[in-house]
């Protein structure tokens, strides 16, 4: 196309608009708005961007801009597109005022035609018609106003015919599903036959091509992609993408089976981060029961952290003696072959673990410690209280004991367990009462 081919609007063409214009607005107050046509240039097909406004009661018009379907940049004439403003059209050379703006001078010019094409419905559709390479570009079913870019994509991609005449005109646009659906008869066949589902609910392309590939419905994988979008828009959970490394879907799964928050998850991650634990592991990324698991974890991390920080370190150890000392009246060595010996620091926990190898000294058992939530005490032989036998979790709430193991996990010997179970138990409870008292 060629600036000095540029035609004034035809007088029919003037007409058609102004009557579009009058259904469209029937105030036809002082608004800006467009309208496009479709002629030839150079004979090339075109369409020409018309700008519309009233003034004192008199309607006016005038070509702004031309857009080519073969061509990569349009021609503009007075005016200019403002990233937070828009769109804004001189009318200097229509009297309106008398100082032209500054973009305005009465000329066509070259432009990128991208930046230059505000919505404007089309009068004159059928002109089409006229062009024997568009027969069968269905361009009869297609109302949107990218006329233009359409027929561009058509050129591309003849398939674009059969999703229009499928009914799928909200995906005509979309690439990805031109070229699958020119190179894969299968998947054709599969639009075909998921036509109604897609023209009655919009799909995102990757959904699309997602459920096709995997035989999964096309509005679960829809649920899972708006969950991954949604969760992948929020920086705050930026470390548990980059643990997950793209593998979302067996992390969606586990939250929503477990029924927790990306929050919840992410105290647990930056817990297991902190104590240096492959979370490549299944065990560690998907536990299976994740509430336990987490509250472990952040009791291991708090105890990991305080020790760090000599003044935390301090303070975990002074809280953890306090509590020791207001139950230590539930120790017990009387009448029998056996003591029961509350722990007095962390480090007493650590070395009770290593003694029995089991986990004791880890778990975050001193957190709950301190919280009052169990009591940990050694069992061990009346003449020889220096030796690990066995080791006891007291629950203060339940008055019971939750575990009792001794070297590797293992069950206790008999005399030992009922000790523990017939002698030291009643006599803690009793003394619980006192204390409570």
């Amino acid at each position: 196309m060629k600036i000095e081919k540029i035609k004034p609007i035809p007088k029919y063409i003037e007409k058609m608009i102004h009557k579009r214009d009058v259904a469209d607005f029937p105030k036809q107050d002082g608004t800006l708005r467009y309208y496009c046509y479709l002629t030839k240039n150079d004979g090339e097909l075109v369409k020409v961007t018309v700008a519309v406004k009233n003034r004192c009661k008199k309607w006016y018009c005038k070509q702004v801009a031309v857009h080519g379907v073969h061509s990569k940049q349009c021609f503009l004439r007075d005016m200019v597109f403002y990233y937070i403003g828009g769109y804004r059209v001189g009318w200097h050379d229509m009297g309106f005022y008398s100082t032209p703006r500054w973009y305005e001078d009465g000329l066509w010019d070259n432009h990128e035609d991208r930046y230059f094409d505000p919505w404007a419905p089309l009068v004159n559709k059928e002109y089409l018609a006229k062009f024997p390479e568009y027969k069968y570009a269905a361009w009869e079913l297609y109302s949107g106003y990218r006329i233009i870019q359409y027929l561009r994509l058509y050129e591309q991609f003849p398939q674009m015919e059969y999703l229009m005449k499928m009914g799928l005109k909200d995906y005509a646009f979309s690439k990805q599903l031109l070229r699958k659906a020119g190179k894969d008869k299968r998947f054709r066949k599969w639009l075909s036959v998921n036509r109604t589902e897609l023209m009655r609910e919009y799909y995102y392309v990757s959904t699309i091509l997602t459920a096709y590939r995997t035989g999964e419905s096309l509005a679960d994988t829809q649920a899972f992609e708006e969950t991954k979008k949604s969760f992948c828009r929020d920086g705050s959970f930026q470390d548990i993408r980059d643990m997950l490394d793209g593998d979302y879907k067996a992390y969606f799964s586990y939250i929503v089976k477990q029924k927790i928050t990306h929050r919840l998850y992410l105290d647990y991650l930056r817990a297991c981060n902190y104590l240096g634990l492959d979370m490549k592991e299944a065990k560690n990324r998907y536990p299976h029961d994740f509430m336990r698991w987490h509250d472990i974890r952040i009791d291991e991390y708090r105890t990991a952290k305080a020790v760090k920080d000599k003044e935390q370190r301090a303070e975990l150890y002074t809280q953890f003696a306090s509590i020791a000392e207001k139950y230590l009246p539930m120790q017990h060595a009387k009448r029998s072959g056996f003591v029961a010996i509350i722990a007095r620091s962390p480090a007493d926990l650590v070395a009770e673990g290593n003694a029995l190898d089991h986990c004791v000294g880890s778990m975050g058992y001193e957190q709950k410690f301190i919280r009052e939530e169990t009591l940990i005490f050694f069992i061990r032989a009346k003449d020889t209280p220096d030796t690990p036998l066995v080791t006891v979790e007291y629950s203060l709430s339940k008055k019971k004991i939750l575990q009792c193991y001794a070297y590797h996990n293992t069950k206790p010997a008999d005399d030992i367990l009922h000790y523990v179970n017939k002698v030291w138990l009643p006599y803690a409870n009793r003394t619980l009462k006192q204390i409570a008292a």
